[in-house]
């Protein structure tokens, strides 16, 4: 399991004055902003200033956010709207072949951002896992597991009928569905949105 604090937790600390949690923070999304920044072809003093100003943002909207569990998803976009100012800022003779933000082409590789995303959805679900009945937790390792494991050996190991796996699984996903920090990633409308738990039964 992560042993790192959620990032809900570290929110509600840091917007209630918790500098430890506020480092925290910073440190753990720091390198999300700066792989904007590169990205955008973008560095130095003008890097850091658009670093400095993500952070005052945040710093004063930190208690408005409405899914702290979302955040990383706030400072990416954040991030990208600054980058993209700084990129329209006229800058001498040769500001004119400098691109907007908005026509800068995607990267085909995976980019240091896409995985601190995946990262923070994976963090989320271990945590939200961590909260559900210990019968859930294994219930639903040994079905997530590869490769997979049959019914008959979940439900010897279980000491559970093979019919039951289902509604069981079922109801347990249910559950972790309702946690606040996978709702906040499943719901269409969340910046974190994209983790998406599996519907089908595993066999």
């Amino acid at each position: 399991m992560n042993d790192e604090p959620p990032v809900t937790a570290l929110a509600a600390s840091a917007a209630n004055g918790d500098k430890r949690a506020w480092d925290t923070l910073v440190e753990r999304y720091a390198p999300l902003i700066w792989s904007i920044c590169r990205r955008h072809q973008l560095a130095g003093a003008d890097a850091e200033d658009i670093c400095q100003t993500v952070w005052l943002q945040l710093v004063t909207r930190l208690g408005e956010i409405r899914d702290p569990a979302a955040l990383a998803g706030w400072i990416a976009t954040t991030t990208r709207r600054e980058c993209g100012r700084t990129l329209r800022v006229p800058k001498g003779p040769a500001a004119g072949h400098l691109l907007d933000a908005e026509t800068i082409a995607d990267q085909q590789t995976p980019m240091a951002e896409e995985e601190l995303l995946a990262a923070e959805r994976h963090a989320a679900l271990l945590q939200a896992l961590t909260r559900l009945p210990r019968c859930c937790q294994q219930l639903i390792i040994l079905l997530t597991a590869d490769p997979p494991v049959p019914y008959a050996q979940i439900s010897a190991k279980l000491g559970i009928p093979v019919g039951s796996i289902g509604p069981r699984r079922s109801r347990c996903l249910e559950k972790l569905r309702r946690d606040p920090a996978i709702a906040a990633l499943i719901n269409p409308e969340s910046a974190g949105a994209g983790y998406q738990l599996p519907r089908q039964p595993i066999q």
